[in-house]
């Protein structure tokens, strides 16, 4: 392997985790970067081995987070072992499915994301609680399963459709649903880690040095998000959602 290929895929890999740390969506950064760079794999291996660095970005995002960010841990821990087993069944699945006739659905949600939140200018900007633990948890739970099989079956945006639903919801704030998001998204990415390791479709060469520059750029990241606070969460999370529904976009049509 060149140097300056895997100096290059560091580099998508930091950035990737600091966007990801924000707000989600770091897929969108690094794994168009790896499909380019290593064309000669399979896109299983570079898909496999692309979750190595975005598990430690999350991973220490949802350090950062933890210690800034109080977290229901009530709620939290059921939604991270549910979606933990939605993201193996999704991995599973996209082995026998063919998906492609989701993207038209998909991008029609994330035309409906972008519009609403920019229209909406107070959307996330402060926790609006109004259900009962009971119905908080029962939704969480589902929203786990969705996002969770989503992560494992297609896998790109799953930090900001988890982002959005905390908001939608479950009535978090941009601050806190970031902080929850990131360790349900660990736990997917662990799910799907485990499964492409069944598989040997992990190239560790590669793999480690970006993990390290992930890490990096998701400690900043959740740095910067807890300094920053909610205006500029939003801010990120527009731009991750436009470039979701473009990558959507040139994908269907």
């Amino acid at each position: 392997m060149e140097t300056y290929i895997i100096i290059i895929l560091c580099i998508a890999a930091f950035a990737a985790g600091f966007v990801d740390a924000v707000v989600g969506g770091g897929g969108l950064i690094q794994t168009p970067v790896g499909l380019i760079l290593l064309p000669l794999e399979s896109v299983a291996t570079v898909v496999g081995t692309l979750k190595v660095p975005a598990f430690s970005g999350t991973f220490m995002a949802a350090r950062q987070y933890m210690q800034q960010v109080t977290l229901r841990l009530k709620l939290l821990i059921p939604m991270a072992i549910v979606a933990f087993s939605a993201s193996c069944l999704g991995s599973w699945l996209l082995t026998r499915v063919h998906n492609a006739f989701m993207k038209p659905v998909l991008l029609f949600v994330l035309i409906g994301i972008a519009g609403y939140t920019w229209v909406k200018k107070d959307f996330g900007q402060r926790s609006t609680p109004s259900l009962s633990p009971f119905k908080l948890k029962i939704i969480g739970l589902v929203l786990a399963v969705v996002v969770g099989f989503y992560d494992g079956f297609i896998g790109p945006g799953t930090g900001s459709f988890l982002v959005l639903g905390c908001i939608v919801l479950l009535g978090f704030d941009f601050l806190h649903a970031s902080a929850h998001a990131k360790v349900i998204n660990l736990a997917t990415n662990l799910g799907s880690i485990l499964l492409f390791i069944a598989k040997g479709k992990i190239i560790w060469s590669i793999a480690i040095p970006m993990a390290f520059a992930n890490a990096l750029g998701g400690w900043i990241g959740a740095k910067t998000a807890v300094a920053r606070g909610n205006q500029f969460i939003r801010r990120v999370f527009m731009l991750v959602v436009a470039a979701t529904l473009l990558r959507f976009a040139w994908d269907v049509f």
